[in-house]
């Protein structure tokens, strides 16, 4: 696939086949390709936990707000959850701050998952206290967001920004799910 191709599919999927598993060996496979995108400083004080299994995932799962414009929608329900997650720490040991690393190694993790027939929903709204309990993990390790991931079950629609330059996402009738984009020429600032 085309750079531009892996871009226009890689959406926030909220709804996968849960019983579709998502390996182990997978989840290196795209942590290797955060490993290898750039980071402040040369530090990579990037760290990743790796869950594939039902009970970490439920674990995980617990902890996360899912559609902040879908007021009416809790998250997906058993057996259209994600079948695997990446939970992306800041090792502050390392450094003490994380600069953009965090977004350039979600990019990279999720055009990776695209690539391999997969979809991801990135994740900010976290209750990161209960998920570091849950997790039981040092606290030199600030949680930064969470990945999760699986084969979608939804389909995701990028539509043309309306007159009123509404940006909320909604899904109809089908449970299609629609993304409002601002044109191109909306966003070139000509001096």
């Amino acid at each position: 696939m085309m750079i531009r191709e892996l871009i226009e599919k890689n959406r926030t999927y909220r709804r996968f086949y849960q019983d579709v598993e998502v390996s182990r060996e997978t989840l290196r496979e795209l942590i290797d390709l955060a490993r290898l995108s750039s980071t402040g400083g040369n530090l990579q004080s990037l760290k990743f936990v790796l869950s594939q299994t039902f009970e970490i995932n439920e674990r995980i799962f617990k902890t996360l707000k899912w559609a902040g414009y879908l007021k009416d929608w809790n998250g997906p329900q058993e057996g259209e959850r994600p079948s695997a997650y990446v939970v992306m720490l800041h090792d502050q040991r390392i450094s003490k701050g994380f600069f953009w690393d965090h977004g350039i190694a979600a990019q990279s993790i999720l055009l990776g998952a695209t690539e391999k027939g997969l979809g991801g929903c990135q994740f900010n709204a976290i209750d990161r206290v209960a998920l570091a309990q849950e997790l039981k993990l040092p606290n030199y390790f600030e949680i930064l967001t969470v990945i999760a991931l699986g084969k979608p079950k939804e389909v995701v629609v990028i539509e043309k920004l309306g007159e009123s330059g509404d940006v909320k996402y909604w899904r109809d009738q089908q449970g299609i799910h629609h993304v409002p984009k601002r044109a191109l020429d909306d966003l070139i600032f000509d001096l």
